[in-house]
């Protein structure tokens, strides 16, 4: 589908004038309407324009405070913090230049017509839509707008910024969509608005050259970061939050299926794990394993199979494990609490006032999974709403439960009416932020499992990616999914190791395993079963090696989390992030850092791929080969590995012993290695007998 760019109108600035100035912050007016510029911060600057009518959803946890230099000429108004500057050009028409230092990093397109004048007004309105538009260089790559399954690299794509059931890992709709667009040339853009933005980010249709923005919101809300690509994760993450640290066992192995049909076929996979020593810490129970379908979902145990919960939940943990309970924030017309909360207003309603009622499209599942029933949508602008969501869970943490799986959130429609007065248009994005707001503000841990998110929600871990295909492209983008969610402020990530739909081949389930070792989170999904001795005992014995890796790893991991506490930066970190000046590195968007340790995933059944060493000294973690790059390497690996080097000179934090969970890796036993002895002492000992 190609979008259509609808006609539109410049904005008047005949008529404009200061109206007040203080220490951080000037009020204006461009042709009639209030502006204004807030300095956030000396390498943050906000631009306003409109006004605003609606709701305020917490987006932001900071406020203006940095010092702001004026300077307000006949034909121009320069704003300046720091060394960054935003400058408006008013003649011959208007024109917004982003600088640093004097150097321009941003400014409006000069896209020109042959008939003379802006083939796309620099800003303007189109419809109730604002429309802004600003110069790319040549070749520019652009990052971030959440999470994509495609290319990292959004130059030449269409994206709008609207969560979605993506139904799969193979278009552009996707679960967690974010507002920020950056570049390595040294700019970031923050669109502040809970509303669908649309990003033309140089899309051929309407200009291969400019970055085209569409906000369908009242005002225009914008904040200009400067900096490199980690000060501009940074200052985003300054803004609308830092991930918090997550538990130490949430690092472990995860296991599920869609479904765990009974508590004995459950409790069979937890001993089964146990019994051939695979690492597992949680066990997932789907929404069609712990509820009845009909009336679901107001978390109460489907008593015809769960009569004792609390003993079953006995069971899971003195084998070991940790629970995880799926849920998602919709209660069917046919749950006994309907009505009640109805009457007590805790539903979304329609234009009529009536508890607006959503129906699921059964063609996705077909006749796999039982459909899903008309559903009141509980409405988290309500506090009594929240505060009853939030006692239900904690009901159940109660009983031993641990951690919810927060699915869904997506579906709010546009003619939905909320609580706090606003629409569905409104609401429909921050939605995921205030369902996983509520359930993580009940556990004690602080930890969801989460697939939507948007602006704030990397305040909120951890997600996961959806529903990937169970094939080699699924897999490809499942790891630029969890990549362009940490190159938009989200640290965490994980994905359905081996594919939701369809079942996965022996030697796809395998390089899944490898990839998602070196993500933050760790978790076997699909739709069908998902546990290593379904795979042959020769993959079986591999993935186990793997998990065992992977338990080496926690403390490694729970390193890298403190970083992104302190500074924003993702675990897993996308090359053009740690070397945007290298243009060869933008072209390698599967290949990752998880800290010094530099992970290629074989995406051909194969077995070859093309392996990208930036500069520096690498040292490879199979044969201790040290490579000095930058250097393209075409290898032929065999099923069992994948290319895995570390910087020289590197220190890792690895348990010593892999053990089955994470609770048996005594804080004694956590050692820092360097590259050399882990070469000999961990990998090759891990993988001797494969």
């Amino acid at each position: 589908m190609t979008w259509s760019l609808p006609p539109v109108e410049p904005l008047e600035i005949r008529e404009r004038g200061v109206q007040a100035m203080g220490p951080s912050a000037v009020r204006f007016r461009l042709g009639g309407v209030p502006a204004e510029v807030e300095a956030w911060r000396p390498d943050i600057l906000r631009l306003r324009i409109g006004v605003s009518r609606g709701p305020d959803y917490g987006f932001l946890v900071q406020s203006p405070g940095a010092p702001l230099e004026a300077e307000i000429l006949p034909e121009a108004y320069s704003f300046k913090t720091g060394a960054v500057s935003l400058r408006l050009d008013f003649a011959p028409s208007l024109r917004l230049t982003l600088s640093r230092a004097g150097v321009p990093l941003l400014a409006s397109s000069e896209d020109g017509h042959i008939r003379g004048g802006l083939r796309i007004p620099a800003l303007g309105r189109s419809g109730g839509a604002w429309v802004v538009a600003f110069a790319l260089g040549s070749g520019e790559p652009v990052y971030g707008l959440g999470e994509k399954f495609g290319p990292l690299n959004r130059r030449g794509g269409a994206f709008a910024c609207w969560n979605e059931d993506a139904l799969g890992v193979n278009a552009e709709a996707s679960y967690k969509n974010v507002p920020l667009a950056w570049s390595p040339r040294g700019w970031g853009l923050f669109v502040h608005t809970p509303a669908r933005t649309l990003h033309g980010v140089g899309y051929a249709p309407w200009s291969h050259r400019t970055y085209i923005l569409l906000v369908e919101d009242e005002a225009l809300d914008l904040f200009f970061l400067a900096g490199t690509p980690l000060e501009i994760l940074e200052a985003y993450t300054w803004l609308t939050g830092r991930p918090p640290l997550v538990p130490p066992w949430s690092y472990g192995v995860w296991w599920s299926r869609c479904y765990y049909r009974t508590p004995e076929e459950a409790l069979g996979v937890a001993r089964e794990l146990r019994g051939r020593d695979i690492p597992g810490d949680v066990l997932v129970l789907d929404g069609r394993a712990w509820l009845e379908v009909a009336t679901r979902c107001t978390l109460e145990w489907d008593p015809s199979r769960y009569p004792d919960p609390e003993g079953f939940i006995r069971e899971l943990k003195g084998l070991g494990f940790r629970v995880c309970l799926w849920e998602y924030p919709y209660v069917s017309v046919h749950s006994p609490l309907f009505a009640e909360l109805a009457a007590k207003g805790y539903f979304l309603k329609d234009a009529q006032g009536n508890p607006l009622v959503y129906r699921w499209d059964p063609e996705p599942f077909g006749e796999v999974l039982t459909p899903l029933p008309p559903s009141g949508i509980l409405d988290f602008t309500n506090p009594e709403a929240v505060r009853w969501w939030q006692e239900r869970h904690q009901a159940l943490l109660a009983q031993g439960v641990d951690v919810m799986k927060t699915d869904f959130g997506e579906q709010v429609p546009r003619e939905a009416r909320a609580h706090n007065g606003d629409t569905g248009s409104r609401l429909h994005n921050p939605y995921a932020l205030l369902y996983n707001q509520s359930v993580y503000g009940a556990t004690p841990e602080g930890l969801v499992f989460a697939r939507s998110g948007y602006v704030g929600s990397q305040r909120y871990p951890v997600h996961w990616g959806g529903d990937p295909q169970a094939d080699w492209e699924g897999l490809a983008a499942s790891i630029r999914g969890g990549l362009s969610w940490g190159l938009s402020g989200g640290a965490y990530y994980a994905h359905d190791v081996g594919g939701f739909y369809g079942n996965p081949d022996p030697g796809l389930y395998l390089r899944w395993v490898q990839a998602a070792t070196f993500f933050s989170h760790m978790r076997f999904h699909g739709m069908g079963p998902r546990e290593p001795w379904h795979f042959g005992p020769e993959i079986g014995g591999a993935v186990r090696l793997w998990l065992r890796l992977r338990m080496r790893l926690v403390p490694y991991l729970a390193h890298l989390a403190q970083q992104a506490a302190a500074t924003g930066q993702p675990l897993a970190r996308a090359l053009p992030l740690v070397y945007p000046e290298d243009p060869f590195a933008h072209g390698f968007d599967t290949q990752f850092l998880l800290g010094d340790i530099l992970v290629a995933p074989v995406l051909r059944p194969e077995g070859r791929v093309e392996v990208y060493l930036p500069e520096g000294v690498w040292q490879d973690l199979w044969t201790g080969r040290s490579w000095q790059g930058p250097e393209l390497l075409r290898l032929h690996v065999p099923l069992e590995q994948i290319p895995l080097f570390a910087r020289r000179g590197a220190r890792l934090l690895l348990a010593r012993e892999a053990k089955n969970r994470v609770e048996a890796l005594p804080e004694a036993e956590v050692v820092s290695v360097k590259c050399q002895p882990l070469i000999m002492s961990t990998w090759q000992p891990l993988f001797r007998s494969s």
